[in-house]
C-alpha cells in the first residue's frame, strides 16, 4: 500500500512574513490562533493580511479556538476562509459538529494527554482529525515546548487522522515519525525565535528532519 510522507502543520503563526516561509518551506497548513490566553494570539487583522495572500496557494488555513462560541467562530471561518479549525477547549462532541455544519472548515479536535484516559476520550470525537499535544503548566493551551510519553498513543483505536504536536522540533521530528506515525507534527515552540515569532533557520531545519525522515524505511505516514 503506498503511504505518504508526514504532513507539517505550522501553527502559532502571527504575521504574514513568517506564514510566507513556512508555505514555501511545504506546510501542510497554517495555524493561527485566536485565544486571548495565548503569547501566539493573531490579531484578526493579521490573519486577514494571511489569508489574502495564501488562501489560493495549496497550503491549508486554520483557526484555533479554545471555547470560542460557535458565533465567533463562524465569523472569523467565514471571513478568513478557513479550511480547518481547530477546537483546544473543553469542547463536546456535539459543538464539534456543529462547528464543521456551520463553516463548512474541516475539525481538528485537539486534547492534552496526561495519561491513557486522555487518548481514549478522544474516540468520542468523530471529526476530521485528532489532534494530540502535552499538558503542560496550568492555563496554556498548547504551545508549552513540552513533549509527552508518546507510548500513550499505542492504546488509541480510532482510524481518524492524527496530528502530534508538543514540543516538535528538528531535534525530535524523525523520531517522533519513527515511533507515532503520525498524518502530520504540528509546530509552535519548537520553530520560534519568541512566542509568535518563528526562527527561519529551525522552521528550515525541521522541513528538512522530516524530508529525512521520509526517506527512512521505518518512516510510514498514514495515508493520505
Amino acid at each position: 500500500m503506498t503511504t505518504a510522507p508526514t504532513k507539517v502543520k505550522v501553527c502559532g503563526l502571527t504575521n504574514l512574513h513568517d506564514a510566507e516561509l513556512a508555505a514555501e518551506l511545504g506546510a501542510w497548513a497554517l495555524g493561527m490562533i485566536f485565544y486571548a490566553g495565548s503569547p501566539r494570539r493573531c490579531s484578526v487583522e493579521e490573519a486577514v493580511a494571511i489569508s489574502a495572500a495564501l488562501r489560493r496557494r495549496s497550503v491549508l488555513l486554520c483557526g484555533v479556538f479554545v471555547n470560542a462560541t460557535l458565533e465567533e467562530i463562524a465569523r472569523i471561518g467565514d471571513e478568513l476562509a478557513l479550511d480547518l479549525v481547530q477546537l483546544h477547549g473543553d469542547e463536546g462532541p456535539s459543538f464539534c459538529t456543529e462547528v464543521a455544519r456551520r463553516t463548512g472548515a474541516r475539525v481538528i479536535r485537539a486534547v492534552q494527554v496526561e495519561g491513557p484516559g486522555d487518548v481514549r476520550d478522544l474516540e468520542r470525537y468523530h471529526v476530521d482529525f485528532h489532534l494530540v499535544d502535552a499538558r503542560g503548566k496550568k492555563g496554556l493551551r498548547g504551545g508549552t515546548g513540552e513533549t509527552f510519553d508518546w507510548g500513550l498513543i499505542a492504546g488509541r483505536r480510532s482510524n481518524v487522522p492524527l496530528i502530534l504536536s508538543g514540543g516538535i522540533d528538528a531535534g525530535n521530528a524523525g523520531e517522533a515519525i519513527a515511533a507515532v506515525h503520525p498524518y502530520a507534527l504540528d509546530s509552535a515552540s519548537g520553530t520560534e525565535s519568541a512566542p509568535g515569532r518563528k526562527d527561519p533557520d529551525k522552521l528550515r531545519a525541521l522541513f528538512a528532519a522530516v524530508e529525512a525522515a521520509a526517506a527512512e524505511p521505518s518512516a510510514i505516514g498514514q495515508p493520505a
